[in-house]
């Protein structure tokens, strides 16, 4: 017997009848709290015109669905997502930085258990999309209109985005910085030389002060970040240049591009500043 799609053999069902999310995982308080909160942030800062209920996060019976997908009220940068990708609920009824568990120094970080019961009452820790058990994160961009070595970019971050530094890695690089490749260290043993153990360091320090030390960090990391951005019509214009003359060449460009500008951000991590770093 041959079936027609969405339809199995001997059987009535259509792909209409099929819900991925029930089947896969139904909307228990943990999956809306959890992850459909994080989503409902993300939407809320990029269409804040919706004005987006909160309700169906919290579980509230009969709370009308969240949109699957929306449109952003304006167009957004790369550095927009990245500012995204900088959450702790901040000026909602779920902040981080405002509860009991912030302390004095307004810190929006909670470890483990997410939930607890304490005399019969249950309780709960928000889940962020910034969260101190991030390994890494990463925003990209697809450009067509350039040579594929040049259009794509990964914006990469080691640990804690909040606190990190998205450095551009272009598609077309050849290697991978020794301070950000698996053999600068290990997740079980610290070391300087490794990029993820310097903003892991960074990110651990500031918990203990935070609300003190955090705009300190941040003043670096938007300083880095602003530079890689501002560079990138004379970098990409010079390896345009390179690339109709040879693809090794061009790929070599940004190669040490990248890996400088890596760096940088390395070396801001460990002195606390931007350095006095030379690029060629």
């Amino acid at each position: 017997m041959i079936s027609l799609p969405g339809e199995r053999a001997g059987s009535k069902a259509r792909d209409k009848d099929f819900s991925f999310a029930d089947t896969y995982c139904p909307p228990d308080f943990g999956g809306l709290r959890f992850c459909e909160g994080r989503v409902w942030s993300i939407f809320r800062r990029s269409a804040p015109s919706l004005n987006l209920s909160s309700d169906f996060m919290k579980g509230i019976k009969g709370a009308k669905l969240p949109p699957l997908w929306i449109n952003a009220d304006r167009k957004l940068s790369a550095r927009d997502v990245m500012e995204l990708m900088r959450d702790h609920f901040e000026d909602t009824e779920f902040d981080m930085t405002k509860d009991v568990g912030a302390g004095p120094f307004e810190l929006p970080y909670r470890w483990r258990p997410m939930e607890w019961e304490l005399d019969g009452q249950k309780y709960l820790h928000e889940r962020a999309i910034s969260t101190q058990q991030t390994g890494a994160s990463f925003v990209t961009q697809s450009r067509s209109w350039l040579p594929d070595p040049i259009g794509g970019i990964i914006w990469f971050g080691m640990d804690d985005s909040y606190s990190s530094v998205y450095v551009p890695f272009y598609c077309g690089i050849q290697e991978v910085p020794k301070a950000w490749g698996e053999e600068s260290g290990s997740f079980d043993e610290f070391s300087w030389d490794s990029a993820f153990w310097i903003f892991n360091w960074v990110a651990n320090t500031a918990y203990g002060r935070y609300r003190d030390m955090i705009s300190d960090i941040q003043t670096v990391q938007r300083e880095l970040e602003g530079k890689f951005i501002a560079e990138q019509p004379e970098v990409e214009g010079n390896a345009i240049k390179l690339y109709e003359q040879s693809l090794f060449q061009a790929r070599e460009f940004l190669t040490k591009y990248s890996a400088s500008q890596a760096t940088w951000s390395w070396h801001a991590g460990k002195a606390g500043r931007i350095p006095p770093l030379e690029v060629s």
